[in-house]
């Protein structure tokens, strides 16, 4: 016998014209937006740095994850990923919402397109949190 699927809870977010939705268990915290150090050389969804609570976390901005342009940061949705920190940035908090993963279907094929291409620019943030902030890089001889 398969076990019933248990409904998680996800918090809902804008980010440019789109809803999205992460699990509620791994968001750390919500916030208004703060100042964003932008980077040099990164992926043009990362925003850049954000000194929260005393330590640098790298900012995604997820209107731009999904390939449109960068939408005004209304909040900052820290989330704990692999043990590490790192910040979205959204428009507005619709919500927290339950429901079973499993309930929502396959993704139509443009955002599956889209989640490979999101996965891979989340995957390659690991590579960036030693990354320089702009200003600090352009100072340097």
């Amino acid at each position: 016998m398969v076990p019933p699927l248990m409904a998680e809870n996800w918090l809902v977010f804008r980010a440019g014209a789109r809803l999205c939705t992460v699990p509620l268990a791994s968001v750390v915290e919500t916030m208004r937006a703060l100042a964003v150090e932008p980077l040099t050389g990164g992926s043009h969804a990362v925003a850049g740095l954000c000194m929260i609570r005393g330590a640098p976390v790298p900012v995604v901005d997820v209107a731009a994850l999904f390939g449109d342009e960068r939408a005004i940061t209304a909040r900052l949705v820290t989330l704990s990923v692999a043990g590490r920190r790192v910040a979205l940035a959204v428009g507005d908090l619709v919500g927290i919402r339950s429901f079973a993963a499993a309930d929502a279907g396959p993704l139509p094929p443009l955002l599956r397109d889209a989640s490979t291409e999101a996965t891979a620019t989340i995957g390659a943030l690991d590579g960036e949190f030693d990354a320089e902030p702009a200003s600090s890089a352009s100072n340097t001889p």
